[in-house]
């Protein structure tokens, strides 16, 4: 029932972006409606859906009242910068589709395999909608056996194209992270709790890198990086804090730098931690992180430690 609910959210979501600035009058939403589920759809139910995706996917849908004709708010944010929503429409959208065609795109589509636990993300989404809490079965990777807790679902979290569950633990009494991919059972109580108004999931991450929920400030941290990575960079961001700095920006920070120079700097303000500095070696020579020192030398010696593996000639003892 949960995932039919969802198809149609998602559904309503992609039918309006697809109509951009234009926009859909309620007789065009239900004729479109009766060609895709073959059933009718009032103006209260769409109303009741408009609520809906508003509270699971933050997306507004807006109505002319000159014209009568209803549309996505900041369209372009939904299919453009806020690369999560897109990315969580898109899967459904994908799966939806897959399920619908599969004889005629079978061998057409390739969708990675990945841990992503989007077994219990309907569920913990109606969680979510309706402030119930949820008692789940979770092993980490670092234990053998599982360990039960009750949980006040706060929000679900993308990332690395892997789902996780942002939510206030009652046995150890803190907000906690956790990968879905790990939940091995889950059920919904009937116990209700009374979600913090004021409660933003992209606030507690604005700092973060990944998932972890940080603890302490945030700092700038500015690397440059060739002419051709930055390509990627401008539309991969390391982080979504990333700026690229003028000449005149790189000038004050480092005077040595001379305008011959190729290379793009950038700067982020994050919360480092492990997975930040891999994602910095993972570029390897393309990029290089100018300051901090201390978070300099921590990539440094983690690329050092990698080179000394290849130093010699590699063979198994």
């Amino acid at each position: 029932m949960v995932t039919e609910l969802l198809k149609k959210y998602i559904w309503l979501v992609q039918t309006f972006i697809r109509a951009g600035e234009k926009g859909l009058s309620l007789e065009e939403i239900s004729s479109r409606w009766e060609d895709r589920f073959d059933s009718s759809y009032s103006r209260r139910t769409f109303n009741n859906h408009r609520e809906a995706v508003y509270e699971v996917f933050g997306i507004q849908i807006g109505c002319n009242r000159s014209t009568n004709r209803y549309f996505i708010e900041y369209s372009e944010d939904v299919s453009d910068e806020n690369a999560e929503t897109a990315w969580m429409i898109n899967t459904f959208t994908v799966n939806n589709m897959l399920s619908l065609g599969k004889e005629r795109l079978s061998g057409r589509v390739s969708v990675e395999d990945i841990p992503s636990g989007h077994r219990y993300l309907t569920s913990i989404m109606e969680a979510m909608t309706e402030n119930y809490e949820i008692v789940i079965s979770y092993r980490k990777y670092t234990s053998s056996e599982a360990e039960r807790y009750t949980l006040r679902p706060f929000a679900v979290k993308e990332f690395a194209k892997r789902w996780y569950l942002v939510a206030y633990c009652i046995e150890r009494e803190g907000l906690r992270v956790y990968g879905l991919d790990r939940i091995q059972e889950m059920e919904i109580t009937g116990s209700t709790f009374r979600m913090d108004k004021d409660f933003d999931v992209e606030q507690l991450f604005a700092t973060s890198f990944g998932i972890y929920i940080p603890h302490e400030k945030g700092r700038t941290i500015i690397f440059r990086s060739t002419p051709k990575e930055a390509n990627f960079l401008r539309d991969l961001p390391i982080h979504k804090s990333q700026k690229e700095l003028s000449y005149k920006d790189v000038r004050k920070r480092f005077p040595d730098v001379r305008p011959t120079d190729e290379n793009v700097y950038f700067e982020i303000f994050v919360c480092p931690d492990d997975a930040l500095t891999m994602e910095f070696c993972k570029h390897g020579r393309r990029i290089e992180v100018l300051s901090p020192a201390d978070i300099r030398e921590q990539i440094a010696t983690e690329l050092r430690a990698a080179a000394q593996l290849y130093a010699s000639e590699g063979t198994l003892k």
